[in-house]
């Protein structure tokens, strides 16, 4: 059964989503926003004091000050920041909701979710990326051992951990790890740790590789994961070696199979971008729209805060008119 009828619903409680939130009630919209997990679900699972790349005027929405003593701020800061937003705006939250279907048209949608049905005039899709990890897809890949969230180093002290990956989330979790008394190994399947890695973290790291503190093994990749060991496919041969921990930071991806559900359309290319009108954010299904992370596709690291946040204001001057 269907209750009240909201003009827009929002799927993603993200930054990105709440910043739409904020924009389309201020154009007189009654919103709902919907999250199958916690508010900034995201940042929660972002590593334990992680500093954000961005400078705080960067990740500012709704035009609230983000206020900081730090030049760049803390992910502990910025959950406490959108939050801050979130009540400000007395925005209505359906967190720990999981949204499954999309049926009807422009003006007159039912979003089912594991709850209920509700019915809507659009929807706005801000699910981001960061709840799907590329799995490792090898024999063990789904043992417990195996962690795609990295979250802090203290866990791991004496233990031979194996860091899969070779950008930014890979290379600080090596140097934390191997700064907090754990034995450190990193299988990367290029020649060279990746060059988008941050110009103060990437010549650390390969200092400490160069020096032997951490063990590297180029042009390789993981074969197979044991209880006790992992088996390295490298360019002389498989490798085995001890370890305890393996943590998979291997990216992640837009959750296709909601955005298919939904009746998003996509490019014929290699990163599954989702078509939408650049001005408008709308997707060739009317009254539905894009937010975030998730109109880049497999390509995750072209849309972002900093400049995602920009979307809601699209949408909001595109629903105004």
């Amino acid at each position: 059964m269907m209750g009240d009828t909201y003009d827009t619903i929002i799927v993603g409680a993200g930054p990105v989503g709440l910043a739409a939130a904020v924009e389309l009630k201020r154009i007189g919209h009654r919103v709902l926003v919907v999250d199958k997990g916690g508010l900034v679900q995201s940042l929660i699972d972002y590593p334990t004091n992680m500093e954000f790349f961005s400078t705080p005027d960067l990740l500012e929405i709704g035009g609230y000050p983000f206020a900081t003593r730090n030049y760049k701020p803390r992910r502990e800061e910025a959950i406490d920041y959108y939050r801050r937003v979130a009540f400000r705006e007395e925005l209505s939250l359906a967190l720990y909701e999981t949204a499954r279907e999309l049926g009807g048209e422009r003006n007159a949608f039912a979003l089912t979710t594991d709850k209920r049905t509700i019915a809507c005039r659009h929807v706005v899709l801000a699910v981001g990326f960061f709840d799907i990890p590329n799995r490792l897809g090898v024999p063990g890949g789904d043992l417990g051992k195996v962690v795609h969230y990295y979250k802090e180093p203290y866990a791991y002290t004496g233990q031979d951990v194996l860091v899969v990956g070779a950008k930014n989330s890979a290379a600080k979790a090596a140097l934390d790890c191997l700064r907090n008394g754990a034995r450190v190994s990193m299988v990367v399947r290029s020649a060279d740790i990746g060059e988008s890695v941050k110009y103060w973290i990437r010549p650390d790291l390969k200092n400490r590789i160069a020096e032997g503190a951490i063990r590297a093994w180029f042009n390789a990749e993981v074969e197979r994961i044991g209880q006790d060991t992992v088996t390295i496919r490298t360019p002389v041969g498989p490798v085995d070696i001890p370890n305890d921990i393996v943590l998979a930071m291997t990216g992640y991806r837009p959750d296709f199979d909601l955005l298919d559900r939904f009746g998003v359309t996509f490019k014929d290319d290699t990163t599954r971008t989702p078509i939408f009108d650049s001005t408008t954010m709308e997707t060739e299904r009317g009254g539905l729209f894009l937010a975030g992370t998730v109109c880049g596709g497999l390509n995750t690291s072209r849309w972002f805060i900093e400049n995602g946040r920009f979307h809601a204001e699209a949408i909001a001057r595109y629903l105004s008119d």
